[in-house]
């Protein structure tokens, strides 16, 4: 039977050693501080979603046809097409930028966390401003926009590349993008191939919640006693809900072997 494993890098209060601290574990973070709490200090993660493979394979494929223009100097025909004056930004740390568990760093010293997180792209415009560029994947009927609950949490992320890249010295633009990318659905048939539209959307980025959400992490991993989970954290609900059934489960056993004593009595 495979074991379940427990997150490493788990938060030790007190610590001297710089801790770690994800994009991904700040959203979280936001979203439940029981489920933050549970993952960074005892390693009970949420269950994982598989691989979304196909995204997986967009982004690899954006990011080679960005690099030929990377390496050119010259914008891509996107770019292009929406009036956005810049090109792919070339730095000698790009590919670590994009590298999942390095990404762009920054230690914040009122918390002693590293805060990372992996890039899509960055582009730059004539006057040296760097602009957060984010490669999402989807197919829905209507056209992408940034309205939905996910896409909450996807301006966030680009508001972290924007923070994190302005704290190593950059000057950053408020304004970023998402290159999003719409499988069609309604070609006559699939012939062994998946036909995409692709629209960049404009995003105007706010990361002055960032510090006091650092704060508020920080106070939560020091603290011993768990947290309250969010009021519609579907995880925690799970959690409750499976923990009462076995209670119950055990104490109608509980009952039934005791009625079945009495009756062996008599």
């Amino acid at each position: 039977m495979p074991q379940y494993k427990r997150a490493r890098n788990l938060y030790i209060p007190g610590g001297k050693t710089p801790f770690k601290i994800s994009r991904t574990k700040i959203e979280l973070f936001l979203n439940c501080n029981k489920c933050f709490y549970l993952d960074r200090r005892f390693g009970v993660s949420r269950p994982s979603f598989p691989a979304f493979t196909l995204n997986s394979a967009v982004d690899a494929l954006l990011k080679k046809e960005f690099d030929i223009h990377r390496v050119k100097k010259e914008a891509h025909p996107l770019m292009t097409e929406y009036g956005i004056d810049a090109v792919p930004f070339q730095h000698e740390k790009m590919d670590e930028w994009r590298e999942n568990f390095k990404g762009v760093q920054y230690l914040h010293e009122p918390t002693n966390f590293l805060v990372f997180g992996a890039v899509d792209d960055i582009w730059v415009t004539p006057e040296g401003e760097l602009m957060v560029v984010d490669y999402k994947a989807t197919s829905k009927d209507e056209k992408p926009n940034l309205d939905g609950f996910w896409q909450q949490a996807y301006k966030r992320q680009m508001e972290v590349y924007q923070w994190l890249l302005r704290k190593n010295g950059f000057r950053v633009s408020n304004t970023g993008y998402f290159v999003y990318v719409n499988g069609r659905r309604d070609n006559e048939a699939f012939d062994g191939k998946l036909e995409f539209d692709v629209d960049v959307i404009p995003y105007t980025g706010d990361d002055s919640w960032i510090e006091t959400a650092l704060a508020g992490a920080k106070k939560t991993l020091e603290n011993d006693i768990v947290p309250e989970p969010a009021d519609e954290c579907e995880y925690c609900e799970y959690r409750k809900a499976a923990r009462d059934t076995q209670m119950n489960a055990k104490r109608f056993q509980e009952q039934k072997k005791n009625t079945e004593n009495k009756e062996t009595l008599f």
